[in-house]
Order: C-alpha cells, then sequence, then structure tokens
C-alpha cells in the first residue's frame, strides 16, 4: 500500500534540512515590487508557513503561478521545469461526537506553482527590475512604520531585547550597527516579541531561556520579524545570537512536524498586528 502524502512532515523535513545545511529561508530576499514577500499572480502576497517554503525555491523573481494560469497569461513553463508545492488549509465540517453539532476543521491540502523565471512569454509586469538605494541611511517607510506602534522604546543599551515588564523595547542606537537592514531586522524581531504583551495578542512570554516555550516564542519572533521586512521589502538580516538558538530551533521542529505551522501562523498575526497598526484605515476597515 502506497504511504500517504504528509505535507506536516514535508514541510517540516525541508526547513530543517535548510537550517542544518546553514540556510534560513525565511530570509529570502524576493527582488522587485513594492513588496518583498513572494506574490500570486494577482499580486496579492503569500502568507505564513508558505513564504517558508517558496524561500527554498532559490528564485528572486517574486511572481508564482499555477500551469493554468501561466497558459491564461499567455506564457509557456518551460520544459523540465520543476513546480513547488504549497499549502492551504480547506475548512472541513464535522459533526462533534458530544454536542452533535457541525464545526469546521481545517484541513491541510496542496498545490503546485512555478515561478515566473520559469515562465516564458508572460506579460513583462511579471519580470520586475530591483530599484536600487542608497546604503547606510535611515529607510523613511521602515521609519515610519515603527515609529507608528507608539511603543516605549530605548536606544540606550549595548544589546537588544524586549522587557514585559515595562513593556518597552530596549535596542542599540542605529549607528551601532553594520547597515540598515541589521538595525530593522533586529527592531522587528523585538517588535514581535512586543506584539505578544497581554494587552495584545497575549502570548506567553514567561518563559526561561532553554525551555522549548523559549525556543518557540524566538521562533516566531525569528518568523515574524522577516515576515516584517519582506513587507517592507527589505531584506532580513540574521542577529548576531542567531546560532543559540538555531539547536532549539531544530529540537522543536524534529518532535513536532506541526510546531513550523504554528510559528508560522502566529509570526504572521504578530505582523498583520504591525501592519495594522502602521496603517489605520486598514485598523478601521477590518473592525
Amino acid at each position: 500500500m502506497a504511504k500517504s502524502y504528509d505535507a506536516y512532515q514535508v514541510v517540516t523535513d525541508q526547513i530543517v534540512a535548510a537550517l542544518e545545511a546553514g540556510t534560513r529561508p525565511w530570509t529570502k530576499s524576493w527582488a522587485g515590487g513594492i513588496s518583498g514577500l513572494p506574490l500570486r499572480h494577482n499580486g496579492q502576497p503569500y502568507s505564513g508557513v508558505n513564504i517558508l517554503i517558496l524561500g527554498l525555491s532559490g528564485f528572486y523573481n517574486p511572481y508564482w503561478m499555477t500551469f493554468k494560469q501561466a497558459q491564461e497569461y499567455g506564457g509557456k513553463v518551460r520544459k523540465g521545469s520543476k513546480s513547488t508545492k504549497i499549502v492551504f488549509f480547506k475548512p472541513l465540517k464535522i459533526e462533534d461526537r458530544v454536542t452533535k453539532e457541525e464545526k469546521n476543521i481545517p484541513l491541510l491540502r496542496t498545490y503546485n506553482v512555478f515561478n515566473a523565471e520559469q515562465i516564458e512569454g508572460l506579460p513583462e509586469r511579471f519580470y520586475p527590475v530591483e530599484e536600487e538605494r542608497n546604503q547606510g541611511e535611515r529607510i523613511e517607510a521602515a521609519e515610519a512604520f515603527f515609529a507608528a506602534q507608539n511603543a516605549n522604546l530605548s536606544h540606550e543599551a549595548g544589546t537588544a531585547f524586549y522587557r514585559p515588564a515595562l513593556d518597552q523595547i530596549v535596542i542599540p542606537a542605529f549607528s551601532r550597527f553594520n547597515d540598515p537592514e541589521a538595525y530593522y531586522s533586529t527592531l522587528s524581531h523585538e517588535f514581535i516579541h512586543w506584539t505578544g504583551h497581554k494587552s495584545r495578542l497575549d502570548r506567553d512570554l514567561k518563559t526561561g531561556f532553554g525551555t522549548k516555550d523559549y525556543a518557540r516564542e524566538e521562533l516566531v519572533a525569528e518568523l515574524g520579524s522577516a515576515f516584517v521586512m519582506h513587507t517592507l521589502g527589505l531584506s532580513a538580516e540574521p542577529r548576531e545570537d542567531h546560532a543559540e538558538y538555531l539547536a532549539e530551533w531544530l529540537k522543536v521542529l524534529k518532535e513536532d512536524k506541526r510546531a513550523i505551522f504554528r510559528a508560522s501562523a502566529a509570526a504572521q498575526k504578530a505582523c498583520d498586528f504591525l501592519v495594522a497598526n502602521a496603517n489605520p484605515e486598514t485598523k478601521k476597515e477590518a473592525a
């Protein structure tokens, strides 16, 4: 009997293999466009664990589409091109054995997409050119994004951390970082922790270093930071303490094939919270 396809295990194995090889799939720097996120054919960004899956592909073009969608745009997938399998959750109605009431449970499904680099003859907009900018300067859009959070932010320390008891983010001065991306990556990491405060998304932040819960929260912050950076169109830079957490992340992922899905979902929720804060009109519409 053929073994069934386990998407949870396959995705987890891919990410574990990448981490063990020294690659962080969430730090992919997508070229072109107003967003650093991988994009669907209609310009809508992918989210959550699909950002990680597509980050393993090795392509720099941000656009992805199915074989049929490529044909509809007049494109032709190059012979021998290998598709990338991504995931989505489809609600499945089941009857509760106790209450007899119907409820929806998320059922993991997959489908295949190709990168625009694998497709010939698409409209020109699917082949964007990466824009250059001055290096070493503060980035206006990023400054505005973080200022809009109205957080208690201190630049007086020589290290970066979030202090839940005071609801305060502490980070070294901009001038002490090697480049803007390193500063904003570190800042976004601490802001993801900040979203976990009981007055916001209420994640468990009372964890000790070296525990599984601590490793999980650091993974959420690591992923969330990358999602924020991609949203701002910037490259996510690794923190200096990245190596300290790598072994713990691998342990968590190897023990639980759903851990990366939960961490990605929590990270996306935190990123969306910050985006909504920075865009009051969007937040108002969602309410």
